[in-house]
């Protein structure tokens, strides 16, 4: 059994658009990846997430995504690889920023969305992800999806890597999600999710789409902040956690 850390993303309101329960959120995960303005979140939003997390002691990360506010980062998009590692360097750029006026340290860096699922196992995005992280500390932690190619690229650059599982996502047989397109991508119940969960924190498995058990090797597992069970999986996931250690 593995000591999971738990992340959520967190800061992705703007301007008068809110959604999630951030400061609550906060009491129950050890990590967050907060949104850097391109898909969501702006600099208010921010500054103010970075105070919270800092003011209750949990690990602050990036979570650059695509410029798309409209699909909320989740769209597939083109871009070169010279433009993803500057998308990256200007968003966890402004993140860091916010971080050292308020003394902290930045721990990660998560990309968002399609961003992140896009890069997955594409050798040229990965890696222009992995530069860029690489360049903007060599001492960030790359959160990225568990077995990917990504993963295999970051370490091959000396990067910690946390490799990343879903609590409310289904998965393939080949370790991959279920494209939220398709109308089973999200586990929406608690019984479900805690079954999920608690099988990747005892047995390092899942149960795919296609009804098979595959192996999960992670080192984080993640809560979507602007889901509907967001704060009630995370408060259920914690005391799980805390009863099986």
């Amino acid at each position: 059994m593995i000591r999971m850390d738990i992340n959520c993303d967190l800061g992705e309101s703007y301007e008068a658009f809110l959604t999630g329960r951030d400061e609550e959120i906060l009491d129950y995960v050890t990590s967050i990846n907060i949104a850097c303005g391109y898909h969501a979140g702006d600099h208010s939003i921010m500054h103010q997430t970075v105070r919270n997390a800092i003011r209750k002691h949990v690990h602050i990360g990036a979570h650059p995504g695509y410029p798309d506010r409209e699909g909320f980062g989740r769209k597939n998009m083109v871009f070169s690889p010279a433009e993803i590692y500057d998308m990256m360097v200007y968003q966890v750029g402004a993140l860091q920023a916010f971080v050292r006026v308020e003394k902290g340290t930045l721990h990660h860096v998560k990309p968002h969305g399609a961003l992140y699922n896009q890069s997955a196992n594409d050798q040229e995005k990965a890696s222009a992800i992995v530069q860029a992280v690489y360049d903007l500390h060599p001492q960030l932690i790359l959160y990225c999806l568990a077995g990917s190619q990504m993963a295999e690229i970051a370490r091959d650059k000396g990067l910690q890597v946390y490799e990343e599982v879903f609590s409310d996502r289904r998965y393939h047989s080949d370790g991959t999600l279920v494209s939220r397109q398709e109308p089973n991508a999200l586990i929406q119940t608690e019984e479900e999710m805690l079954k999920h969960v608690k099988g990747i924190l005892t047995v390092k498995e899942v149960l795919s789409v296609q009804s098979q058990k595959i192996k999960i090797v992670a080192h984080t597992l993640c809560i979507h902040g602007d889901g509907p069970h967001a704060l009630d999986f995370a408060k259920k996931i914690a005391a799980l956690r805390q009863q099986l250690h």
